[in-house]
């Protein structure tokens, strides 16, 4: 066999209809969309306006509140720079979650570096969720916003967004959700949930790298956003450049698959990963699986291997792509700050590795995986001295 991939929450391939949806829009109809003009401006214009239509109604959105940038990343820094340097009479407190992507904590931290913000960064519970009793403490009078992502990029874990939703609307406070990971793979619906912004990417649902969208509620209640890029006043002005229109179509394209088949698909990666750790759980002892089972992106799996280096492991599965955690700090050596939010040890941390089963994934592919992660996790114990001082010989392995 050749290639495995099951990273798909780093990234995911195009879907070949997406592709194709696209491919137009790169050579005949290459129109600018701001040029509305003349029939080229207007046919880009015209494609930007369907996309739009097709990726709100992914989230239960109206068209008019979603605003295209380059991606989750983008999005998030202008969801939560943007509210706290709108000019406004409350406060500038924000609080957050200790599991949160970089692109969240990392924007928290520079507004509270800069003076401009008071920024609480709350735990979570052993199983990944944050408490949400524990979230209604820390809001005050001088709370603008809350951040809690809808599913974690390492762990896969989904909090109560409902109930945190209703709390901040409650209290009076913008409700922000990074849910890259979740659109396309669980229902998202920002009405129903009470989300105020909303941020997704393209390239995590089978749609193009390089695009993503920011939802900005428009009503019940009006949220308002300091831009954080300037000219041209593209976007309602909240997102200076020039539209990329062949990605924003094929955005649109991948949202409107991900809504017809995303009942469907989500049954049969769940069914795929319930195999894989059902393999890995019969197979060895001294395993970990990270975070709630209940309450999980069906295609994650994120397990820690006892007395086995993950980075180790990994290279030693050779042609299977997995990895130990969030492709943003993959290049990094510290463990992943999900696994010690959540109170996993240094060692069992670094011995972690993340799953990602998607669209593409087969039966056959999760058995083979499967096949070489055990020859290497059998060969990495056999040389710890760790296992074999402390592990009794004879024990299952």
């Amino acid at each position: 066999m050749s290639r495995i991939y099951l990273d798909y929450h780093a990234t995911t391939p195009c879907d070949a209809r997406v592709v194709e949806a696209m491919m137009p829009f790169f050579t005949q109809k290459f129109g600018n969309a701001a040029s509305r003009t003349h029939a080229f401006g207007k046919e880009a214009a015209r494609a930007v306006d369907a996309a739009r239509e097709q990726v709100a109604a992914l989230i239960h959105a109206d068209p008019s509140e979603i605003v295209f940038t380059s991606g989750a990343t983008e999005s998030n820094n202008l969801a939560i720079k943007g509210v706290v340097t709108f000019p406004k009479v409350r406060g500038n407190h924000i609080v957050t979650v200790a599991t949160e992507h970089p692109s969240v904590l990392d924007s928290c931290r520079a507004l509270e570096k800069e003076g401009r913000a008071r920024v609480s960064v709350l735990p979570v519970n052993p199983d990944g969720r944050v408490d949400v009793k524990s979230l209604k403490r820390a809001l005050t009078d001088e709370t603008s916003l809350v951040s809690v992502m809808f599913a974690n990029n390492e762990i896969g874990v989904i909090p109560d967004v409902a109930a945190i939703g209703k709390l901040c609307h409650e209290k009076g406070v913008i409700f922000h959700s990074d849910a890259a990971q979740a659109c396309g793979k669980v229902e998202v619906d920002v009405r129903a949930m009470d989300i105020d912004l909303l941020s997704i990417t393209a390239h995590k649902l089978y749609g193009p790298k390089g695009v993503g969208a920011l939802y900005v509620r428009k009503r019940g209640p009006r949220v308002r956003l300091a831009s954080q890029m300037d000219g041209g006043g593209h976007e309602n002005g909240l997102r200076s450049g020039t539209l990329p229109v062949p990605l924003i179509v094929g955005f649109g394209k991948a949202c409107e698959i991900a809504a017809r088949e995303m009942a469907e698909e989500s049954k049969r990666v769940l069914a795929l990963r319930e195999r894989l750790r059902q393999l890995i759980v019969n197979e060895f002892d001294h395993v970990q699986v990270n975070g709630s089972l209940e309450h999980r992106l069906p295609g994650n799996l994120n397990v820690s291997f006892e007395y086995v280096e993950g980075e180790s492991l990994i290279l030693g599965m050779g042609d299977v792509a997995v990895s130990s955690g969030s492709a943003c700090t993959s290049a990094k050596l510290e463990p992943s700050h999900v696994l010690y939010a959540l109170g996993v040890h240094e060692a069992l941390a670094r011995s972690s590795i993340r799953f990602g089963i998607g669209r593409p994934t087969t039966e056959a592919e999760i058995d083979e995986a499967f096949r070489l992660l055990k020859r290497e996790v059998l060969r990495l114990r056999e040389i710890s001295p760790l296992y074999s001082s402390l592990v009794r010989p004879g024990v299952r392995r």
